[in-house]
């Protein structure tokens, strides 16, 4: 890939991560809420589904799901489904706590993971969108591999750093959170369950 297709590829992954969507928003949420270094746990299970979906859509998955409306449609109400749950739970959860135990951070820490994996495979729209996106930037006449190792590699440092630098700021406003009591749970747990609802029945 040449240093200036790199340059475009990497820009346009800059503003893509930027743009809302269930994992930044989870990021927020368990940044603001458990810390930015445990949301590292949530980050790294998104960074890690996001560029599994890439890959994916590279091997032809995005194909056959876009040609696919059986496929496309389950895909779509089971990433729904989950994410109206994770609005549920995030809906039930108490205010902030300060003054976590260790064995809480442990366990909190393996279901951050869960959390941010799962948001970013049951979401169909990413895996369509790299359908569309990735071949924008390749060569034929250049080895397929190599490109999309850049392409991979590219997505996850960007993901990560826009996302840990989300729940760095999300981090700040502990403060705020811990005095706002359930509130800050309850809106973001209401947008994660408007998002599954809407999910199924996009087009």
């Amino acid at each position: 890939m040449a240093f200036e297709t790199w340059l475009l590829f990497l820009t346009a992954a800059v503003g893509i991560a930027f743009v809302p969507g269930p994992n930044s928003l989870l990021a927020l949420t368990h940044g603001a809420l458990y810390g930015h270094k445990r949301a590292l746990f949530t980050i790294g299970g998104g960074v890690i589904g996001l560029v599994a979906l890439a890959l994916a859509s590279m091997a032809g998955i995005g194909a056959i799901l876009a040609a696919s409306a059986h496929a496309l449609t389950v895909m779509r109400w089971v990433g729904g489904a989950y994410l109206i749950w994770l609005g549920y739970q995030l809906w039930r959860s108490p205010g902030l706590e300060l003054g976590q135990t260790t064995a809480v951070q442990v366990k909190r820490g393996h279901s951050m993971f869960s959390q941010g994996l799962l948001a970013a495979l049951t979401n169909p729209k990413a895996m369509l969108f790299f359908a569309a996106f990735l071949p924008q930037f390749l060569r034929a006449d250049e080895p397929l591999l190599p490109q999309f190792a850049i392409m991979a590699m590219t997505i996850a440092v960007v993901e990560l750093v826009v996302e840990y630098m989300v729940a760095v700021v999300a981090f700040k406003i502990r403060p705020w959170l811990a005095r706002s009591g359930k509130g800050f749970n309850r809106t973001c747990g209401g947008i994660f369950a408007l998002i599954g609802a809407v999910l199924p029945l996009s087009r």
